[in-house]
Parts: structure tokens; sequence; C-alpha cells
């Protein structure tokens, strides 16, 4: 696959990155950095707690992204639980899965965790 190029990071890590870059006035050019790849993969989204900052930080990706670009997200949570994720702000969560699922593929997988598979139960 030459040409394809791919970013994969963490939600939180984006948000940092995005947010110490506005900080420092590199906003535009940290954006870039997650607007580039061919494919960008969120991996983690829900594990930590976003707060209001972050949500739009991590919109603004999603937002820049869309039909631009191809994103694939790793949750442990359903969709019904991504207001939770995204401070309760039911505006924010209905644009980002706007954005999200519109021309989406959603796998979901279900089972015992693969890194869980090598303990003994007892």
């Amino acid at each position: 696959m030459n040409g394809v190029t791919v970013l994969f990071t963490t939600a939180i890590d984006v948000i940092n990155g995005l947010s110490a870059a506005q900080e420092a006035g590199n906003f535009q050019k940290e954006l870039k950095k997650y607007l580039k790849p061919s494919l960008l993969v969120l991996d983690e989204l829900g594990y930590l707690p976003i707060d209001k900052r972050g949500a739009d930080l991590l919109f603004q990706v999603i937002s820049h992204r869309y039909e631009q670009g191809s994103i694939i997200i790793s949750t442990n949570r359903a969709f019904k639980d991504w207001p939770e994720i995204f401070n309760n702000d039911a505006t924010l969560t209905s644009a980002i899965l706007d954005r999200v699922l519109h021309h989406a593929e959603t796998v979901v997988i279900e089972g015992k965790s693969y890194r869980m598979k090598d303990t003994v139960e007892t």
C-alpha cells in the first residue's frame, strides 16, 4: 500500500498535544499533524475522562477529517455511553457521532480480552 500514511495515537495524546500547542501558539501546526495522514487511528477513546476543552479539541480533529481522511477509533464504550466520554455534552457528542458514523463500518468485538488469554483461571 504505497502512499498510505498512518498515525496511531491515543485520544488523550491528541488532546494533550493540541492543548499544549494552543498554549504555545502552535495550534495550527499541531492540528495538521492529525489531518495529514491518510488514516488516523485513535486508541483508548473513553478510557480516561475528557473535559470540555479536550472534547472541543478532539471534535476539531474529527470535524476537519470528516470526508477528508479515514479514522479508526478503538473504544470499549458503546455509542450510547459516549456522552459520558465527552463531559455529558449531548450536542457535542451528537456532532461527533454524526461525523464518525456517516459512511462508517462499525466492528463490535465481544468476548474475553485478548490480553487475558494467557492468564490462568483459578
